[in-house]
Order: C-alpha cells, then sequence, then structure tokens
C-alpha cells in the first residue's frame, strides 16, 4: 500500500513538472526559417554575428549589436521576431 501511495506521488510530480516545461518558441520546424536568413537579416542591421544555436524551441544568437553591446538573444524561429534578450 504504501508503494503504491509513493508511486503514485512520484509520478503526479513528474507530470506536474513535465507540463510545466514548455519552450519560449513553439513553432513546428517544418516553419521554420534557415538560421543563414537569421543571420543575414541581423548582419544587415550591424550586429556581429559569433555564433546561432537552438535553444528553447528558438534561435539562440550570441552577438554584438549595431551599438557594441554584446547580446544573447532569443528568435522565433519563423518570423525572427525578437522574444527575449539577456
Amino acid at each position: 500500500m504504501k508503494k503504491l501511495i509513493l508511486s503514485t506521488l512520484l509520478f503526479s510530480t513528474l507530470g506536474a513538472g513535465a507540463a510545466l516545461a514548455s519552450d519560449l518558441c513553439s513553432v513546428p520546424k517544418n516553419e521554420w526559417q534557415p538560421q543563414e536568413a537569421l543571420q543575414q537579416k541581423l548582419e544587415g542591421e550591424g550586429w556581429k554575428i559569433r555564433k546561432i544555436k537552438v535553444d528553447d524551441g528558438c534561435y539562440e544568437v550570441y552577438a554584438t549589436d549595431a551599438n557594441g553591446k554584446r547580446m544573447e538573444s532569443y528568435f522565433d524561429p519563423k518570423s525572427f521576431e525578437l522574444v527575449k534578450s539577456k
């Protein structure tokens, strides 16, 4: 009986954690634009790109913006809209 209660408690807690974990961007992969297109867009705005990778369902960009400020920014992979910046 105790094992049943502990198992139920464990699985309900794990399920709640999974429900809380969600991607910052939720665009299906088949709708994503290529990373190169985002890089071209940002470079056209004066950014110097160091690295682009996928994180939290978004394109995460490490760069220096047109004003020389170091940026860590997240962009929607479909629209290239800025989602979050650190």
